[in-house]
């Protein structure tokens, strides 16, 4: 039986709402964005969260902070979004054997993890220092700093790429890393802060690795857009919880916009973005002088660490002293405060997800016992992870 025509009443009835509708101009209303959209996104039992990325289906990699020495480094937050599964597994997460022998094979574990990033092709890409021991005191030869692929559809190994010298150094402690599948690199901020460092990060640099060969070059060591200030990390300025430590971070927020064109990054410690073709980083007829004039200033900002970009050119960076992640917006390149929450305790990576928000968990590395005035250790669950949405949408997991 064919289905019944309106009546007239209601057809005119659809038909005035509909007018009315285009009269008042209709729409859904934006989302909120910045601080008026802030939320705790996890409260986590475990240690404060460096790096965050994203699996294709949309779960959230956490990576634990290094600075904890926690016996799980990279896991999968739960469905609770307060307890995490270790992934890829559990016999990854360390080098050593239960009983505290060194493992035979360090292509199959990890030693010293703070970035972690998946790409389009729904690779994870897990950056391991390996720094937990120094050489000094008895790290193995066989024990480089790495690039390890995890195949998250498939669930299996990819590849390890090896960083050895000279693209890793005594000193080297790598940070955080742009994964350009256009150029079929990776490019790493190496802060420098490691073994016989002293705390300084002067041979900061940044390191690229071609992924077709696997070969890596360190680029950039000791020019000023690496190498930080020599002042120390200050927290909470002007607040009863006030501190410092005298470590000065080089490069180390690192970010690549959309078309693979510019990449941006900052020393910690230190007040401006520098910025670089991608095609004059990738001429390796460049010498380091000649790659070095060519970088530009970017910006100003405060002291921060992990950084990521949108589709606009817009800069985020987590201001690790003040509990805030700041924006630099690309049409007037000045810094200001995006969003900001008293938990937010030492935010560190920063990262865009593709249900349109961004996330950064607080590491609260200042409450450790170490770096208190008293000694006292005032760190303690939950640690917290926050999302935000930011001016616009960005690349998932980076």
């Amino acid at each position: 039986m064919p289905a019944p025509l309106p009546s007239q009443r209601s057809l005119r009835g659809a038909i005035a709402m509909a007018a009315a509708c285009l009269l008042a101009a209709c729409t859904t209303p934006p989302a909120p964005r910045g601080q008026a959209s802030l939320e705790v996104l996890a409260r986590l039992d475990g240690p404060g969260v460096g790096g965050i990325t994203q699996m294709p289906d949309g779960r959230l990699i956490v990576g634990y902070h290094p600075f904890y020495g926690h016996a799980v480094q990279v896991a999968l937050l739960n469905a609770d979004r307060r307890t995490t599964t270790p992934y890829p597994s559990a016999d990854w997460q360390s080098c050593k054997t239960a009983d505290g022998q060194w493992k035979s094979d360090f292509s199959r574990c990890l030693d010293w993890v703070l970035g972690l990033h998946t790409d389009a092709e729904g690779t994870l890409w897990l950056l391991d220092s390996a720094k937990t021991t120094d050489r000094a005191k008895g790290r193995p030869a066989g024990l480089v700093p790495k690039l390890v692929a995890w195949d998250t559809r498939a669930n299996k190994l990819l590849r390890v790429i090896e960083i050895p010298e000279p693209a890793s150094i005594p000193e080297s402690q790598h940070n955080d890393f742009v994964v350009d599948l256009k150029h079929r690199v990776i490019v790493i901020a190496d802060e420098a802060i490691g073994e016989n460092s002293g705390g300084y990060g002067g041979k900061a640099a940044l390191v690229v690795v071609d992924l077709k060969t696997g070969k890596s070059r360190r680029v950039l060591q000791g020019h000023e857009s690496t190498r930080p200030l020599r002042e120390p990390i200050r927290w909470d300025v002007g607040q009863p919880t006030e501190g410092k430590v005298d470590l000065h971070v080089g490069a180390d927020g690192i970010a690549l916009d959309p078309a693979s064109q510019w990449l941006y990054y900052a020393p910690l410690n230190n007040r401006t973005v520098y910025r670089v073709r991608m095609s004059d980083l990738l001429d390796a007829k460049l010498s380091d002088a000649e790659l070095g004039a060519r970088v530009q200033t970017w910006s100003d900002k405060p002291f921060a660490g992990g950084m990521t970009i949108d589709a606009n050119g817009n800069l985020y960076l987590t201001e690790v002293g003040e509990r805030a992640v700041g924006i630099i917006p690309a049409d007037t390149r000045r810094y200001r405060r995006y969003v900001q929450d008293p938990g937010m305790v030492w935010p560190d990576g920063v990262v865009y997800v593709s249900d349109g928000w961004m996330v950064t968990g607080a590491a609260q590395l200042p409450l450790v016992g170490a770096l208190q005035k008293d000694g006292v250790a005032r760190n303690k669950a939950p640690y917290l992870i926050y999302r935000f949405r930011p001016e616009a949408a960005g690349t998932p997991g980076s």
